[in-house]
């Protein structure tokens, strides 16, 4: 048996039972109690949510030190030229500074673990579970892979058969709160295949004419895109950077609020113009099967053929007049009669009837054209 002893110096600061009765006869006792424990109820929260801000501003100031390491980094990297030299001593002057801060930091920190250490124990934190662990996770390098063309498409494809549903209801979301929660939970959607596709859904969105939620999907794309840029600068895992990006914007830092803006109205304005090139290019398609189905016998487009047609010839496939068409024939020179027929022949405005071949009608459209389609 262990002769070890136990150290019960944890219990020897109790604060006492909100229902222990050591109160005067004349004072109303259940009121006492009620409002003793919710004065401690209160303390408890004040100081739950120092370290809880506590714990967010220091995350970002760990974030502005990895910021200043990677741009260090990337300076030393460069070429020892004059501007980048201005640069770095720059940016070791904000690395000193804070360093300093880190000092004042980890004093504020170890004075958080003093008071919590030095609060009595109670009946609220006495009845917690008996073992509980944080566990954090050592930050993953960022995976780099060398994906051909048709790899990625492949990929992409496969990802959105799988998880669009739940890009979609990311996308949907409207509170920051709830696009971290989800995000947390559902690691795999912080990915560069999530963005891609709610850049599509966006143009989508705008082609249909549903502005209002084009601008809120656009949102959530911008959201993923700067989680995304913020692995990207400091080396790491995406999903390891989703957390620190929320504790940023929901600091509503101007700086970083008016970068982020930027970038959403530039990307809207992105969409609108993708979007009506979409619309011009599917018009266009259109346009383009609606000519091949009008294309005659010579491959020719009647409509074509037609406005590049004399106006008195346009005036009788218009009034559909076979006499105006072979007086006005017939007042052409022969070789101007045989290539305007021609065309008529190759587009199916004009179907000849009597001659045997297309020579034989051409020989006799400059004297009786044989025939005029209706081109109605």
């Amino acid at each position: 048996m262990s002769t070890k002893k136990l150290d019960y110096s944890k219990w020897d600061h109790i604060e006492i039972s909100d229902d222990e009765d050591d109160t005067h006869p004349n004072i109303d006792t259940p009121s006492l109690f009620r409002w003793r424990h919710q004065a401690r109820v209160e303390r408890m929260e004040q100081d739950r949510k120092e370290k809880e801000d506590f714990q967010k501003a220091y995350g970002d100031h760990q974030q502005k030190m990895q910021n200043i390491k990677q741009k260090l980094k990337d300076a030393e990297n460069k070429a020892q030229e004059g501007e980048v030299q201005m640069e770095m001593s720059k940016l070791k002057l904000q690395m000193d500074e804070l360093q300093k801060q880190e000092d004042e930091w980890k004093q504020k920190e170890d004075e958080l673990k003093k008071k919590e250490k030095m609060t009595p124990l109670n009946v609220d934190t006495i009845c917690h579970e008996g073992k509980s662990k944080t566990i954090i996770n050592k930050q993953q390098p960022r995976q780099k892979e060398d994906l051909s063309e048709d790899e990625r498409i492949e990929r992409q494809q496969k990802f959105t058969k799988e998880h669009e549903k739940e890009i979609k209801k990311f996308g949907m979301l409207r509170k920051y709160d709830d696009s971290q929660e989800y995000l947390m939970q559902n690691g795999h959607l912080v990915c560069e295949e999530t963005a891609n596709y709610l850049v599509i859904w966006c143009i989508n969105l705008e082609v249909e004419e549903k502005h209002d939620l084009m601008e809120h999907v656009a949102h959530q794309t911008i959201i993923m895109q700067f989680i995304l840029e913020l692995a990207k600068s400091l080396d790491l895992d995406p999903r390891g950077c989703v957390r620190a990006f929320f504790a940023r914007i929901k600091l509503a830092e101007k700086q970083y609020m008016d970068a982020f803006n930027d970038e959403l109205e530039s990307f809207k304005d992105r969409i609108r113009k993708r979007a009506q090139a979409k619309l011009e290019e599917a018009m266009k398609q259109v346009e383009e099967d609606e000519r091949q189905k009008r294309l005659g016998p010579g491959g020719l487009d009647p409509v074509e053929v037609f406005e590049s047609l004399p106006m008195e010839l346009q005036e009788c496939f218009e009034k559909k007049e076979i006499g105006m068409l072979q007086e006005a024939v017939s007042k052409m020179p022969k070789d101007v009669a045989e290539y305007h027929i021609k065309r008529c022949i190759d587009s199916g405005l004009w179907v000849p009837g009597g001659a045997s071949d297309k020579e034989d009608a051409e020989d006799s459209a400059s004297t009786e054209p044989p025939g005029v389609e209706d081109s109605s």
